[in-house]
Parts: C-alpha cells; sequence; structure tokens
C-alpha cells in the first residue's frame, strides 16, 4: 500500500510537467509567429530615395564654418569710406540781359567769375535748365489799390501763363494786415479765384505781407524760390521794421521781385511812404538777385509780370564751394563778373548779393 501511494504521487508530478512545457511551448510559438510577421510587412526603402524623414524636432542641422575673409576683404576694410560729403555748395542764380533790357541765353561756365570776399572762387557746377519753381505773390489789396486791381488780376494772369506743371503757388494779400490767402497749390486758378473777390481797402503793411510770404516759403517743396510783389506804394500799417526785413531778407535764400506801380513823381498829395516805396522795393530785390520794375502806366503791368516769368525760366545756376571754410555764421558778400563773348553788346548780370555761412 505504502508504494502504491508514492507511485501515484509521482505520476501527478509527471502529469503537471507535460502540462507546464506544453504551455510553454505554445507562448513561444505564438512570440515567434509575431515577430516573424512585423518582420515580413516593413517594407524596404526603394531603389534612389534618401534617408526617411525625421521630425523637426529630432533634426539636428550641421554646424556651420565661419567664412575665412580673404587678403583683398581685409584690404577693403581697413580702408576709409572712399566718399565723404563735408562741403557747403552754394548757388547763385543770375540773370544776364543785354543794354535793350533783353535776356541773354547761351552763356557758358567760362563767361563768369565768382568772388567771395573779393577772393575768387572755382565754379563746381553750371546748369540753365528751366527747373520747377515755388514762388509768393504778394498782393496790395489796400484802399490805394481800388482802381488798379483790375490790371493787377491781369498781371497775375499773364505771370501764371509761363508756369511749368511741377511749379507750386500761394498767395498773401495785405492790407491792415497780411493774410495767407491761398497755401501752396499747383492750381493756379485757385489764386486768380480768391483774386476775384478781392476788394481794396484799409491801409497798407507791406512789411509784414513780406514777413508772412518768407515764413510761408519755408515750407516751399522746391530750390528754386521767388516771391513777385505787387504794389503802389510805401508801408504805412507794419508791426515789423525795413531793417527787419531787410536782415531776414540777406538770410533767406529766396528772390525777390517786385512791380511797383507808382504816382508820376510830379503828381501832388504823395505821402512820405509812397515816395521811400521805390526805394524800398528796389533794394529788396537787388538783395537777393531779383529787380524791382517800376511803372505809371497801367498797360504796361500785364507785360511787365511776363517778363518776370520768363526771366526766371532763363536764369544761370552756378555752384561753387567757397575756399573759405570757416562755420562762423557771418555773412559773405557775393559778386558775379562776366568774360564778355566776342561779338556781343556790353552785358549786363543780376544776381544774389551773398548769404550767411552756416553755424557750428
Amino acid at each position: 500500500m505504502i508504494y502504491f501511494d508514492k507511485w501515484s504521487e509521482a505520476e501527478g508530478i509527471l502529469v503537471k510537467l507535460r502540462q507546464l512545457v506544453l504551455l510553454v511551448t505554445i507562448v513561444g510559438a505564438t512570440w515567434i509567429t509575431g515577430a516573424l510577421a512585423a518582420d515580413k510587412n516593413q517594407k524596404p526603402p526603394e531603389q534612389g530615395a534618401g534617408p526617411a524623414k525625421s521630425s523637426t524636432r529630432d533634426a539636428v542641422a550641421p554646424r556651420r564654418k565661419a567664412p575665412v575673409a580673404s587678403a583683398e576683404d581685409k584690404e577693403l576694410s581697413s580702408r576709409p569710406p572712399s566718399i565723404r560729403v563735408d562741403t557747403n555748395l552754394v548757388l547763385i542764380n543770375v540773370t544776364v540781359t543785354d543794354p535793350l533790357n533783353r535776356f541773354v541765353t547761351g552763356l557758358e561756365a567760362e563767361h563768369f567769375k565768382l568772388l567771395e570776399d573779393k577772393a575768387e572762387q572755382k565754379i563746381a557746377s553750371f546748369a540753365s535748365e528751366d527747373a520747377p519753381l515755388s514762388v509768393g505773390l504778394v498782393f496790395d489789396a489796400s484802399g490805394s489799390m481800388g482802381s488798379k486791381l483790375q490790371k493787377a488780376r491781369l498781371a497775375t494772369a499773364q505771370f501764371f501763363k509761363t508756369a511749368n506743371p511741377e511749379d507750386e503757388f500761394f498767395l498773401v494779400q495785405f492790407n491792415d494786415r497780411p493774410e495767407l490767402t491761398q497755401p501752396f497749390t499747383t492750381n493756379t486758378e485757385e489764386i486768380q479765384n480768391r483774386l476775384t473777390f478781392t476788394q481794396a481797402k484799409g491801409r497798407t503793411a507791406l512789411l509784414d505781407g513780406v514777413y508772412m510770404a518768407l515764413n510761408h516759403m519755408k515750407k516751399a517743396r522746391n530750390t528754386r524760390k521767388a516771391i513777385l510783389i505787387l504794389s503802389d506804394g510805401g508801408d504805412n500799417s507794419s508791426r515789423y521794421t525795413e531793417s527787419e526785413i531787410k536782415n531776414l531778407v540777406r538770410e533767406a535764400d529766396v528772390q525777390i521781385y517786385a512791380i511797383g506801380i507808382f504816382e508820376p513823381v510830379s503828381a501832388r498829395g504823395r505821402t512820405a511812404e509812397e515816395l521811400s516805396g521805390p526805394g524800398l522795393l528796389s533794394e529788396m530785390a537787388e538783395q537777393t538777385g531779383g529787380r524791382h520794375f517800376p511803372i505809371e502806366n497801367l498797360n504796361d503791368l500785364p507785360d511787365v509780370a511776363g517778363k518776370i516769368g520768363m526771366e526766371l525760366r532763363n536764369q544761370y545756376v552756378i555752384g561753387y564751394v567757397p575756399t573759405n571754410g570757416n562755420r562762423d555764421g557771418k555773412y559773405r558778400r557775393v559778386q558775379v563778373k562776366l568774360v564778355q563773348p566776342r561779338g556781343l553788346p556790353p552785358l549786363r548780370p543780376f544776381w544774389r548779393q551773398g548769404y550767411y555761412a552756416p553755424a557750428q
């Protein structure tokens, strides 16, 4: 009995071992089958295809080597700049006329000599083309202009006939005080429309009108600038004095032209201001290289205005770099001399008399 019990126990153990071996065999076969299937499903890379793309997160860019500067690059970097602008080019507008007061064109740089404070200067640039203009019209609307307004309007219309599309204009009217009735515009009809409704009244604030025009001229977009004054007398209502305006005129790079509509000298009843009017307009105009045209016959107004417009279109622009490079802010006197061309009568130049040097 004892032998029988031990054999039965051994037989049970043997059965359990066989079951364990069978289980291990099944699990192993299942794992091998799955591995072979996964390997079979993986496709080999196609011929000629690049490596599989990796995500941006995993990508690593190769380090770039710093470029090696050549000997030529090192030489260029060590050189100072080849262009340095540290000069002041002075531009002078010059009008040339013959004994009959006709414009003379066709001259060359060799026909001009420039002096600054009596020292001859070398001409650096020379031009005679028709450049765009910025023009301010200073129009007298005082009471004494009553019978002259219509002719004065015709004069401005004639002046505008010489305008170019790139030109710009503004209008300052004055009587007791000045008024900017039309800021800068390229449409001349706007100014003529303003003058249509102008009424003559009050006193004459001529100097204040010039001051307002010079101030508004700072907004000009063109390099060449001019002011045209139409007035019939001197000043009797301005806050600014003659000396103050003359100083402003010397500082401003603006040509001043004036048409003085005056009564004959023999006429009675002319005030002291009216008697001094021609001299005041002449001095302001000549200082800037412009001109004053006094007239007594109103019928001459349109022709004179048209002539001024043509003169502005027939000027020489001469540039030079001053030999005196001091930035002292002092006034420099300029003189223009003509080298008389052969076969021409004596010629006369008109130019800006001087300028203020820049200050540090």
